[in-house]
Order: C-alpha cells, then structure tokens, then sequence
C-alpha cells in the first residue's frame, strides 16, 4: 500500500467520518419511499416498525463491519474484508457489482429523486414529460436532469477531492438543519383527529392492488411478502453507511474512528428517519400518504405545516439533500475502483491519478453507466435492482467475520463485533430471508441484478488468464 500512502492523507477525524455516514445516508428515500411502504401495508403501526426494524438492522450490520474496518484500514473497505475473508472472485464480484449496479445504481436512483422534487417546481422537467419514444422505451426531461446532475457532479469532483469535500460539508449541514427543521415544525402543527384516524384499526393490514384500485387485506405468507417488498426503499434509505470503509485510508486512527463513525452514523440516521415518519403520520392521513403525488410524501407533509410557500422551501432543500447525497456517492465510488485497478482486478487506467490527484477516469466511467441506468426505469425499479445485490454482499461480508475468526484467530482486533455470534447470525437471518422474497416477488428487476452481478464470473477469469 505504498503508493497509496503517497496520495492519501489522514485529514479525516471521527465527527468527519460520522458526517460522512450521516451525509451519504440521507438523500432521496426518507422523503418518498413512505408512500410505497403504506401502500403495501396499509397499516400506520407497521410503516413505523418496518422504518424502525430497517434502521435496527442496519446499525447491526454498521456495528458488524467496526471489527473488519478495525482489522483492515485501507481504502476499499468493502471490497478489502471480502478479498481477505474468501478471495479475489468474491472480492471481484463485489467490485464489478458495485460498479455494475449497487453504486452506479444508487447513483441513478438519487438522480431520479432529484428530478422528481425539481418537477414540482419546474413541471417541464417532470417524467410526465416525453421527449422521445420508440417502442417500448420513452425518454423523458426527468430522465436528461438526472443524467445533467451526474455529469455535473463528476466534472466538480474530477477537479479535485477539495471541492468535493467542500460541497459536501456545507450541503450536508444544509440538509440535516431542514430535515430537522421539519420534524420539529411538524410536530408542532400536528392535528388530534389525523393523528387518532391513523391509529385507528392499528394492526389491520392491506395493500393496495393497482389492477382492482381497491385495498385487500393481507395476513400470514402474504403479509411476509408484503412487509419484504416494502422493506427495499427503507432498506434503500438506511445504505450508503458503509461509504466511510472506502476512504478509510484518509482517516486518523482509522482502527477505533471508522467503527465508532459507522455506528454514530447508522444511530443518529435511524433516529432522524423513526421521528420523521412519526411526523408523517401527525400531520397527514395514511391515505394521503399512500397516494402522495409522485410519492412526494414530505412535499404533501410540508404543505400541510407550512403552506404553499413552506412546501416550495422544502422542495428546494429535499433537492439539496439528494443533491448532497450524489456528490458522496460520486466521490466515494471512485476509491473502490482505484483500489481494485492496484490489485489489477479492473481497468489499469481507474488507478491513474489526474493532475488533481483524483482517480478521473474512475469517476468518468462510473458516470458513463449511471447515467445509462437512468433511462432504464423509474425509481421504484432501480430500487429493486439495487437492494438485492446490496444485501447479497452484507450477508457475505457479515458471514466473513465468522470465517476471519477461524482462519486469522490470532490476528489483532481493537474492537470486536458487538453481540458477537448472535446480532451478526440475526442480520444474516433476516437479510437472507428478505433476499429470498424478493427474488420470489420481484423477480423482473431483482433478477437482472443478480444476472450482472453473476456476468462477472466470466469475466474475472478471462482477465486473470489475461
């Protein structure tokens, strides 16, 4: 790891990396995946547990990953515990899957947001909005926005880690402030009779069937499923925490500050989205929350506390947050392919440094596809596509624990695994039993997925023949 040495600098502290968890966390989802998540239970004491479950699991796993980030602190993070827990193809599988759908995905599916929110105040740019069709497939001013915010994104970061991480910081404090701001404002105008028609038949649960557009009452296996599908966008809303693992080489005393940031991170996430949802169901009725407009729950939310002019400000700020949100995915990606290029496991030219000691040709690749992705489908879709393969991999890197503490018994470890067998066994349990429903339930968009994620097989031994 001499040349990385050479480039990267520890500059990073602990509440740099927490703001990074907590920065790349927040984006798109917590203001429109609620309306999805109602609309296949139903019910306001299950939309509540499904947010409340997502984040436990998800500090579960933060907590996991503390003892591989303690072990290793290189940058990569992911991709590193993965090729030391089994070996270069799983390692590669990761990467070319990370590249392949689960960043560049996210990415796409952020982009997407971000155009939904500057719809509402510009209407010409709204997916409603085709510009060109043939066949099947329809492109529309939605779609050209988020390509246009991608692009811009990648050219900002491309000029230098110092611009980024500028941007970053004075977006992200600008984001946390209004969706706070919005929490607070919003239980402060909460009305009893929507808040006590919410609660009413608490545990009833249904979904929304668009075919017969009625409710249908769900329970047993159907229910299973129910809560698995809407479990993909606050699962969704809860990722990117492992972001702070890929620069972990930039972080000072990255054995005790990476695992301290991640559970920081995930906890102050967990919390902020629980009160919002909470907020949701003061201030706007289920229904209302289900069929939110283009699945704008928080523009229906601030409209309700603020009016017409408070739900314009929102809108601006929900498109700084996602905006906020792209920029760290954007700007983390890169260190993954950088890392795998020196290990001669992607193109040789991603471990290159420009002029601006950034990883460009890293960045412009992975721009080149997620702009791809974004004319493949709408944000539900990329939702599916991305979840699957995200927890494919936590599963492993999770299980790789288990496999480090037989093979490396004697390795050194400052911090072990919280609840060490039995919460990283629950993540392991509860992820896999998601993993199989959606593959059961969606398997349209989850299999394909899965299909790039399996294309990579071939294409890693023909380059190490190569």
């Amino acid at each position: 790891m001499q040349d990385e040495q050479q480039h990267f600098k520890r500059e990073l502290g602990l509440l740099d990396g927490t703001m990074l968890v907590v920065g790349s966390m927040i984006g798109s989802g917590i203001f429109i995946v609620s309306a999805d998540i109602a609309r296949q239970v139903g019910s306001t004491a299950w939309l509540l547990i499904i947010w409340l479950l997502s984040g436990l699991i998800t500090i579960i796993a933060a907590v996991s990953y503390g003892e591989l980030s303690a072990m290793f602190p290189k940058a990569g993070g992911q991709y590193v515990y993965l090729k030391e827990a089994y070996n270069k193809l799983i390692a590669f599988l990761y990467g070319w899957s990370f590249f392949g759908v689960i960043q560049t995905g996210t990415i796409a599916a952020v982009g997407v947001a971000f155009s939904k929110f500057a719809a509402y105040l510009v209407p010409a740019v709204s997916d409603e909005n085709v510009l060109y069709e043939i066949g099947s497939f329809k492109l529309n001013a939605a779609q050209l926005v988020s390509i246009f915010t991608i692009i811009l994104l990648t050219f900002i970061n491309s000029r230098g880690v110092k611009n980024g991480k500028v941007l970053q910081t004075v977006l992200t404090i600008i984001k946390i402030a209004s969706l706070v701001g919005l929490i607070v404002f919003g239980l402060m105008a909460a009305k009893g009779q929507i808040w006590d028609a919410n609660w009413t038949d608490t545990w009833t649960t249904r979904s929304w069937n668009a075919e017969s557009g009625s409710w249908l009452p769900i329970s047993g296996m159907s229910l299973i499923t129910g809560i698995s599908a809407a479990m993909v966008g606050s699962l969704f809303s809860s990722d990117a925490w492992n972001g702070v693992t890929f620069i972990a080489g930039e972080i000072k005393n990255p054995q005790r500050n990476v695992g301290l940031s991640l559970f920081l991170g995930t906890f102050i996430v967990t919390i902020i989205y629980v009160l919002a949802n909470v907020m949701y169901v003061a201030v706007v009725p289920l229904e209302e929350i289900a069929f939110a407009k283009s699945d704008r729950v928080a523009v229906v939310a601030a409209n309700n506390i603020f009016g017409n002019i408070g739900t314009l400000i929102i809108a601006v700020m929900i498109m700084i947050s996602t905006f906020a949100c792209n920029n760290g995915l954007i700007m983390a990606g890169a260190r993954v392919y950088y890392t795998m290029a020196k290990d001669g496991l992607f193109f040789k030219k991603a471990a290159h440094l420009n002029e601006f000691s950034v990883p460009a040709w890293a960045l412009w690749s992975q721009c080149v596809w997620a702009s791809f992705l974004c004319l493949t489908g709408k944000y539900g879709d990329l939702l599916d596509f991305v979840v699957i393969i995200v927890l494919i991999f936590y599963i492993l890197t999770i299980y790789g624990i288990f496999i480090l503490r037989r093979k490396q018994p004697d390795a050194e470890r400052p911090y072990k695994a919280f609840g060490y067998p039995f919460l990283p066994l629950f993540y392991i349990v509860v992820a896999s039993a998601i993993s199989i429903s959606l593959l059961i339930t969606k398997f349209s968009t989850c299999g394909w997925g899965v299909l790039i994620m399996l294309a990579g097989i071939p294409v890693y031994y023909l380059t190490q023949r190569k």
